[in-house]
């Protein structure tokens, strides 16, 4: 196994906030295993029982609407896990996990894991926070849908990801997911053209910048403005 440094992954993830020791515990566990864009992970419905460690890449968390079609609900990247609910409870996969690219994962099953939490009660104690944060984001999110306009929903949303996930860059952060315009109408509740509406206001105004795969953030302090957002929120 390669040596890992917790600069890697994200200071929000699993692998970003646990401390070396456990971190390291964590890193042997399992086995490693690859994954190409489009692979799926992780099966809506599914009775396995496994959690994946994700180690590098990006994937989308899915699942189906009444009307049969896929809706975004979240994004992981590496130093996230996905699955951990159904080694939890036992319960059937809530939501599908595919691959946006290359990336490689652990795989960690049930008992391995519930082994490692007895051991070190802090990873247990990280997980459990983890979860509990992507709850309130949830929630956060139905609550946006209700309160405030498109635009502000979109800054919102662009505000989280960028530092969650992302890196920075000469005069900017570059989000470290590539989400398409359909994703990013299905994670703010709207219509597609109102969020390439949303989308074209904000390069107009200069704080937002968007290519092919990519998305960087110019003015991260007035985008926080727009959205509505305290400066440590």
């Amino acid at each position: 196994m390669p040596p890992y440094s917790s600069a890697e992954w994200s200071a929000r993830s699993l692998l970003g906030k646990l401390p070396d020791q456990d971190r390291r515990e964590l890193l042997t566990l399992g086995v490693e295993t690859r994954f190409e864009a489009g692979d799926v992970l992780l099966s809506e419905g599914a009775h396995d029982r496994h959690v994946l460690l994700l180690l590098s890449g990006f994937a989308k968390v899915t699942a189906r609407v009444e009307n049969g079609e896929a809706s975004l609900l979240a994004v992981r990247v590496g130093g996230d896990t996905v699955g951990e609910m159904a080694a939890m409870d036992g319960a059937p996969r809530s939501a599908t996990v595919t691959a946006c690219g290359p990336m490689r994962a652990r795989v960690l099953q049930p008992g391995v894991l519930r082994a490692l939490l007895m051991r070190r009660p802090e990873v247990g104690m990280t997980l459990t926070g983890i979860v509990a944060d992507r709850l309130r984001w949830a929630n956060r999110r139905r609550l946006d849908f209700r309160g405030y306009p498109v635009k502000v929903r979109l800054a919102r949303l662009l505000v989280e990801l960028a530092t969650t996930y992302g890196h920075p860059v000469g005069g900017g952060v570059v989000l470290g997911c590539r989400l398409t315009q359909p994703e990013l109408a299905a994670l703010t509740g709207a219509a597609e053209t109102t969020v390439h509406k949303g989308l074209r206001e904000l390069r107009e105004e200069g704080l937002l910048e968007t290519g092919y795969g990519t998305t960087v953030i110019r003015d991260l302090p007035h985008l926080r403005r727009i959205a509505d957002l305290a400066p440590g929120d």
